[in-house]
């Protein structure tokens, strides 16, 4: 039977010191497996939640390899901030409290960044970057922190963040405590791509109930996009972390608005001014109309255009406090025919993503209006077959009596152009006389039935000339007529 290896004894050791040394290297051995083990128990029982996971990496960090502070330091879309943090209340309230930030050349995420993976600094308030940063400074001075280590914290997709912990003394940390460092970093990396999997997942489940939520409001509301339009509003708002927009339809080369959420009534009557004003040059409508395919304001206050805009659209987006805006067209062959709208009341730009689905959520609003439409045209066509048919009835039935025919004709032509009064009036070359009249005052009744001349210059004389005229406001009458020529 082979004998078990004989334990490695320094020349100047004593067996006794060798056994001390062995049995501390054992302790120290187990003490790593135990916080391996607890941290990755925290993992398994925090899906998707890392804020418990980098608070327990950072507590058996600090305490396995004699440190003070330290923080755990997240980057994405290469912008960073401090998401945990242990060490003094001042310390730790100093960095959790910091606006995100995009780390400088010769900062550590700079260089790991490019591709270093462990950075010591030996002592931290002998560097370049203490001397050339005033805030590293400030935090430095204050916690009275010295050597400082960071730790990577990498994947396929890049560097993911930093960890970094700290000493209040000048003595660098071991090859074996930069080892555990490593180790914990990529328990924590595991961390993030199991919550970014679980993320993406729950983000994926929820766009596809919204879409189904959507086209439920649609299918239940054939020819009615006021529902329709609300619940896309809502919907795109929730899942682009988006607390308040509107909607706007394009009616010739204006804009109207049909759908709000989560804005106050004052901000609503302002915006209700801007539906009968044309949008000024250089403004998100102005832009998607000549071409863009989204139009994103970081901070739309700090626009220039606003300087030149009309007062009620600088007041509007005062009463609104809008900030971080982002415009997505809706489009029917090319041509923009609506704007969804999602703004933040804090400078926060929008992800690629949360763009992507606004458009997705633009793409089925323009379904849902291509619906109603196809629907309200084949609406309007059977009615007006039905109309006809109706009006043939009577025609059939009357032979030798007209009034009634002419009563039906009017009564049909009038529910269909939406008026509540008018005349159906015959010329006999010298005279105009109504035939048949509805909703008319009694005095004016009397006068087309009585009826009158033909005066060329009238409204009457251009009808008998052969042309079409349509009269917006009849106190107005001089200059105020559209006219064509009938076919």
């Amino acid at each position: 039977m082979g004998s078990l290896p004989s334990a490695p004894i320094a020349p100047s050791e004593t067996p006794d010191e060798t056994i001390r040394r062995l049995t501390a290297e054992l302790h120290e051995a187990l003490e790593q497996q135990a916080a391996t083990t607890e941290i990755l128990e925290v993992i398994n029982s925090s899906p998707g939640d890392l804020a418990p996971i980098f608070d327990a990496i950072l507590q058996k960090a600090l305490r396995l390899c004699g440190a003070t502070h330290g923080h755990v330091f997240t980057i994405e879309r290469e912008v960073g901030r401090a998401v945990a943090a242990r060490g003094e209340p001042e310390f730790v309230e100093w960095l959790l409290q910091r606006e995100p930030v995009r780390p400088g050349p010769g900062s550590i995420a700079y260089r790991m960044a490019q591709g270093e993976s462990v950075i010591q600094i030996p002592d931290s308030t002998d560097s370049d970057e203490y001397r050339a940063r005033t805030d590293l400074r400030e935090l430095i001075d204050k916690s009275g922190v010295r050597t400082t280590l960071g730790i990577a914290l990498r994947s396929e997709k890049g560097l993911l963040g930093v960890i970094f912990v700290n000493r209040r003394e000048v003595r660098p940390f071991s090859e074996k405590q930069i080892a555990l460092l490593e180790n914990f970093a990529a328990q924590a990396v595991i961390a993030m791509e199991n919550a970014r999997l679980l993320t993406e997942t729950r983000e994926a489940l929820e766009q596809q109930t919204a879409t189904a939520e959507v086209l439920q409001v649609i299918n239940s509301s054939p020819g009615d996009l006021t529902p329709v339009f609300d619940t896309i509003l809502e919907k795109a708002h929730t899942l682009c972390g988006a607390a308040h927009g509107i909607m706007m339809i394009r009616e010739e080369e204006k804009f109207r608005t049909v759908a709000f959420n989560g804005v106050r009534q004052a901000f609503v009557d302002a915006i209700r001014q801007l539906d009968t004003m044309r949008p000024p040059d250089g403004s998100g409508p102005a832009r998607l109309i000549q071409g863009e395919q989204i139009v994103h304001f970081p901070d739309l206050q700090a626009e220039s255009f606003l300087q030149n805009a009309r007062p009620q659209l600088r007041r509007a987006i005062e009463i609104g406090d809008v900030r971080t805006t982002l415009m997505v067209p809706l489009r029917k062959d090319g041509a923009v025919i609506g704007i969804i709208t999602a703004f933040r009341q804090e400078v926060r730009p929008f992800t690629d993503k949360q763009i992507a689905l606004l458009q997705n959520f633009a793409a089925q609003a323009v379904i849902a209006m291509e619906n109603a439409r196809l629907i309200n045209e084949t609406r309007e066509a059977l009615e007006q077959q039905t109309a006809t048919a109706e009006v043939l009835q009577v025609i059939n039935s009357s032979p030798a009596d007209l009034t009634p025919v002419f009563d039906a004709i009017l009564e049909r032509a009038h529910t269909f152009c939406g008026a509540a009064r008018g005349s159906l009036v015959t010329y006999d070359g010298k005279w105009f006389r109504a035939i048949a009249t509805r909703g008319l005052p009694e005095a004016f009744d009397e006068v087309m039935r009585r009826g009158f001349p033909f005066i060329p210059s009238s409204p009457a004389g251009q009808l008998a000339r052969g042309e079409h005229v349509h009269i917006l406001d009849f106190r107005h009458l001089q200059g105020r007529a559209r006219r064509r020529p009938l076919n």
